[in-house]
């Protein structure tokens, strides 16, 4: 087997920066576990300390109204020891990062992005290598922030990284456990499913002539994604003495949004300045607007599962009830994967601008706000919403370069052509 030194060398720098940035600044990690751009209330790693607190002195870790995440967070925790707890959980999200980037890699070099069973685009040499993705992701600054603050977000953006590259090796089980492990751990990555079955049936199509047995093929895999929740969630009420208190506290909380603590995303200030009256249909309104894509997507790019799963993961990253900066990463991560398609996305500088423009303005107003005091809730906001703006002209500007790229296929008469909406 032969030896990609590339790769290697890869991995070591980046672990190593993520390394002597824990080591050589001590204090950073906590300062960047405090920040509401890495950090939401279910994901945030003091919170899961405070929970891990609570179970280890024989405390149910949801009375307190503080800890709202998956309750086999707190066994694997509770394993570490005190004295070295802070060396370990470093290692450990080091560790995950390597993971990701070695789904990536194999993700990358399946080709998936550029050659699915059903398409084929005609810029399918205009590529990056795998080792170029993966360098995209290790040493973007966002995944070094969200790995040094310790999110526990980042055990689901490896879950659904694995997921997909299970799936595209015909590995099919395995993709459905990984889906369900990153649902049960965060919940909205349960959308991911459909566009996910789309891919695990092309390749196990393309391994297999017999058309007869989609059905049967997707019922085992819904089943074992169901099964899989369904076992996760029956240790998780022994884990936690017998009780599914948890539910409600772990997934009810994503979806009545009661912890309103500011984040980089859409809902928790409009939901503030929301009447209670209007609460239940607005959170239904949003919700709606969250899983509309879905169908949608599926229906109109279904050749290519691959970029659904891109594209929606780039939603999640805008209308989600509590994104972070670590969402940001994962869909950055895969974008890289659609090089071909750069050429004809419309509005690149102006959305790298737009997301330059919110990133060092972002910390600087929710400063005037909350420590200065010479600012409101209003300046976070309105630089959140610019945010939002960059991330979704990226996901529309990369689905029109897609659908391009498709048509141009129907209509090869017509490629480096303008082409106008009348």
């Amino acid at each position: 087997m032969a030896i990609d030194r590339r790769k290697i060398a890869l991995v070591g720098a980046a672990a190593a920066l993520r390394l002597v940035l824990f080591g050589a600044f001590p204090l950073l990690p906590d300062l960047l576990t405090g920040r509401v751009e890495i950090s939401t209330p279910v994901t945030s790693f003091k919170r899961l300390q405070e929970g891990l607190f609570l179970y280890t002195h024989g405390v149910s870790p949801y009375d307190g109204g503080v800890f709202y995440q998956a309750p086999l967070f707190l066994p694997l925790f509770a394993l570490i020891p005190t004295s070295i707890f802070s060396i370990i959980t470093s290692l450990l999200y080091v560790l995950l990062d390597i993971l990701c980037a070695d789904a990536l890699i194999r993700i990358a070099k399946s080709c998936e992005s550029t050659r699915s069973r059903l398409f084929t685009s005609p810029r399918k040499d205009t590529k990056w290598d795998s080792i170029a993705v993966a360098a995209a992701y290790l040493l973007n600054p966002l995944t070094i922030a969200t790995c040094v603050g310790r999110p526990t977000s980042v055990f689901t953006n490896c879950a659904i990284l694995f997921a997909i590259m299970k799936a595209i090796d015909r590995e099919h089980l395995n993709a459905m456990l990984a889906l369900a492990l990153a649902s049960y751990l965060s919940l909205y990555p349960a959308l991911l499913l459909p566009p996910l079955l789309l891919l695990c049936h092309d390749h196990h199509h393309s391994n297999s002539k017999n058309e007869s047995n989609t059905y049967s093929f997707l019922a085992m895999c819904m089943t074992s994604y169901f099964g899989a929740i369904g076992l996760l969630l029956f240790m998780s009420y022994h884990i936690t003495g017998g009780s599914w208190e948890f539910v409600s506290s772990t997934y009810g909380v994503q979806l009545l949004l009661p912890d309103l603590t500011p984040n980089v995303g859409l809902w928790w200030y409009f939901f503030i300045e929301m009447f209670d009256s209007f609460r239940e249909f607005f959170l239904g309104v949003f919700w709606l607007h969250l899983g509309g894509y879905v169908g949608g997507l599926c229906i109109r790019v279904r050749k290519q599962p691959l970029f659904v799963i891109t594209a929606m993961l780039g939603i999640f990253a805008v209308f989600k009830p509590y994104p972070s900066i670590s969402d940001t990463s994962l869909y950055f991560a895969l974008l890289p994967l659609y090089r071909h398609v750069f050429p004809l996305m419309r509005y690149t500088f102006f959305t790298v601008a737009t997301l330059l423009y919110a990133t060092l303005l972002g910390p600087a107003f929710y400063y005037l706000w909350i420590y200065a005091g010479s600012g409101n809730a209003n300046f976070f906001y309105a630089i959140t919403l610019v945010w939002s703006l960059g991330l979704s002209l990226i996901v529309a500007d990369s689905l029109f370069a897609v659908l391009r790229d498709e048509w141009e296929v129907e209509r090869p008469e017509m490629r480096g052509k303008d082409v106008r909406q009348i």
